[in-house]
């Protein structure tokens, strides 16, 4: 199957040259972005607005021990646990450390995380905020804002920190190629990248290239290739799909966390999703099937706190068997809270009410979906990548943190942590200056998948590639994205839509390719053909894109298994 090695645009009218680029607006882009500004030039580009992306939505908080009942290991451990072999300790104890310093840091900013309201204050804790607990944690280190709405907050205090500082944003502006180059000493680096302006509808107004000493990835996950997700409709994968094309190497696609609990709207939902955050069950409600028994007891000693992996896994299992004659969604209990359910999760409160549900008397309809890409783009934790002059941070990587299966609340303490290294990094030194490629706009002989057949990606992908798969489902979904691949045309417009097609489909593609090779089940990656987790495969895989369009898929640092 071949899939686009650049994306089809116009030619290039414009060009603007900065010190640092930075591709994504949310917690990982901004805190990079303002750590750099006070020695740097330094441009956001967003395919949207500020908050469009993922942040804005993340319902419970940041992971990180402040209670000193709690401590650096048991965080440690926690992560290793819900990582299934494949986190980096090392790295994982990096970011537990850090993790402190960066919630101060935002509290520093601004945010305004919400205060501890218990009668009686945890002792020796020196700040006034709430703790809670998530699936996976065995201890209270969730720190939160509005009840649910911690992302917003946090969006909200880099978006004015940001700006503030003189960061520099693109508004509906879509990145379309790293644009590569040279060192003086021949050594092959970013120049920069080759972007489209649109209007808010997604037509092209112009085309231009970037040049910057530094580009920083941050454009998030690939969770809009499944049918149903709690992402918004900006999460289409653009920055792997982008690093694919540049040659680089993309690990662990095939690990996809799917939440346990987003609200099940009908079985004709699509698309964006309501979250029913893991805080939820962090302060006590339960999972029911259909027939009114309880699904998490007996399966894990953390029962409904399981982490997400277990939690997925087991939910799929129990509405496989159809219990009560519904094989759809199962319910999750929050009725003990009463009253108090309104006040500590609104948002949720909000999306109960649009369906018509008290979740202070009614359970709660819920079902897996596509939450976020534990796989990306190999990375340190300060962003630097194998590739000279190009820097990647947040959902878009693959820094070894989160391994087979993310611990809950751990991604939004990466992005500050690793936004902020690589940002406080190039404001101390930027890579060289590059000589641009002389074929670095070649753009307009490649083709592009037509927005219309991705309804038959996203099908494809919930119905063969979703929370359990075996070879058949794989091989029966790689079938059809070939065949959708191959329809892929000259004649399809150039504008947001076909470019976010055409990188879901790499996306589907990838995420396939890996799962069919990995032959046993860890984390959130569960074959029903291996449903055992085999210690031969503690191994990343990696995809690759060849130089005409194929993915190859190769153990790291081994030879190719495809």
């Amino acid at each position: 199957m071949a899939i686009a090695r650049r994306l089809k645009a116009p030619a290039a009218t414009w060009q603007r040259d900065v010190d640092v680029v930075v591709l994504g607006s949310g917690a990982a882009g901004l805190s990079a972005a303002l750590a750099a500004r006070p020695v740097r030039s330094v441009l956001v580009v967003t395919k949207d607005v500020l908050e469009a992306g993922s942040t804005q939505w993340a319902q419970g908080g940041l992971a990180g021990v402040l209670d000193p009942a709690d401590s650096t290991e048991n965080h440690v451990q926690d992560t290793l646990a819900a990582g299934a072999g494949l986190c980096d300790e090392d790295v994982v104890r990096e970011l537990v450390e850090a993790a402190p310093t960066s919630i101060r840091y935002l509290m520093r900013l601004g945010a305004a995380f919400d205060p501890d309201h218990r009668p009686e204050p945890r002792p020796g804790l020196d700040i006034d905020i709430a703790l809670t607990r998530e699936g996976g944690h065995s201890h209270d280190r969730i720190v939160h804002a509005g009840g649910d709405r911690s992302g917003a907050e946090v969006q909200r205090t880099l978006d004015e920190s940001a700006i503030g500082a003189g960061v520099d944003v693109m508004n509906h502006t879509f990145a379309l190629d790293l644009v590569m180059g040279s060192t003086v000493d021949g050594v092959r680096q970013v120049a920069g990248v080759r972007v489209a302006r649109t209007d808010p509808n997604g037509a092209v107004t112009s085309v231009g290239t970037i040049t910057a000493r530094a580009v920083v990835i941050a454009c998030g996950g690939y969770g809009q290739v499944f049918a149903s997700t709690s992402n918004p409709p900006a999460v289409t994968g653009d920055g792997i799909a982008m690093a694919l094309r540049a040659g680089l190497a993309v690990r662990d696609a095939e690990f996809v966390q799917f939440h346990p609990t987003v609200m099940w709207r009908g079985p004709e939902a699509r698309g964006q999703q309501a979250l029913v955050s893991e805080a939820v069950r962090g302060e006590g409600a339960t999972l029911f099937d259909a027939a009114g028994v309880r699904i998490m007891q007996g399966v894990h000693p953390q029962e409904d706190l399981a982490p997400r992996d277990v939690v997925s896994a087991a939910i799929s299992a129990r509405m496989a068997e159809a219990p009560g004659g519904v094989d759809d969604h199962v319910y999750l209990d929050a009725t003990h809270m009463g009253e108090r359910f309104a006040e500590r999760f609104p948002t949720i409160f909000a999306a109960c009410q649009e369906i018509g549900l008290d979740p202070a008397v009614d359970r709660i309809p819920v079902a897996p979906a596509a939450h976020y890409s534990c796989g990306g783009i190999t990375a340190a934790l300060d962003g630097t990548t194998g590739l000279a002059g190009l820097f990647a941070v947040g959902e878009v990587t693959s820094t070894g943190v989160h391994g087979a299966n993310r611990l809950a609340s751990n991604s939004l303490t990466e992005s500050i942590v690793a936004g902020t290294r690589v940002g406080r990094d190039l404001a101390w030194k930027l890579p060289d200056r590059a000589r641009l490629e002389q074929d670095h706009d070649d753009s307009m002989s490649h083709d592009l998948f037509d927005p219309v057949r991705l309804r038959e990606v996203r099908a494809a992908m919930s119905r063969h590639a979703g929370v359990l798969r075996n070879e058949s489902q794989l091989a029966m979904a790689m079938g059809a994205l070939g065949s959708l691949a191959r329809s892929s045309s000259l004649g399809v417009e150039a504008n947001r839509a076909s470019w976010e097609a055409t990188n879901l489909l790499t996306m589907a593609s990838a995420i396939v390719s890996a799962a069919l090779a990995r032959t046993e089940s860890r984390g959130c990656h569960r074959r029903s053909d291996h449903p055992d987790t085999d210690p031969s495969w503690v191994r990343h895989l990696e995809v690759v894109l060849d130089a005409i369009g194929s993915i190859d898929i190769r153990s790291e640092g081994s030879v190719s298994l495809s």
